[in-house]
């Protein structure tokens, strides 16, 4: 009698994934059909009118993301430089050695 009722679910199973994948199939031709009807009307519509048939593009901007979070981080702080020579910190620009030219090894 057990193996009756495993069969039976199995074969329910079965039959309701079946269901969910022919709604689904169905759902993405109804999809592509729509999509189609109107570009067809949109080409229709373009003709009738004289204008050229342009096809639907999708912009991409490589840009966009990479702007988007470089606006959103936080700004650094506007520094004013400095005039040549003048006092910074105490200091004059001639104080300061960033590094020291060495010559190259032969």
């Amino acid at each position: 009698m057990s193996d009756l009722l495993a069969g039976m679910a199995r074969l329910v199973l079965r039959l309701l994934l079946v269901a969910m994948g022919l709604v689904f199939a169905a759902s993405l031709f109804v999809a592509v059909a729509v999509l189609a009807c109107l570009w067809f009307l949109r080409a229709l519509w373009a003709r009738l009118t004289g204008r050229p048939v342009t096809p639907w593009v999708m912009r991409v901007d490589p840009r966009a993301g990479w702007s988007r979070f470089y606006q959103a981080g936080p700004r650094p702080p506007s520094a004013s430089p400095a005039p040549a020579g003048g006092p910074v910190s105490g200091r004059t620009l001639q104080d300061v050695t960033d590094v020291e030219p060495k010559e190259p090894r032969g």
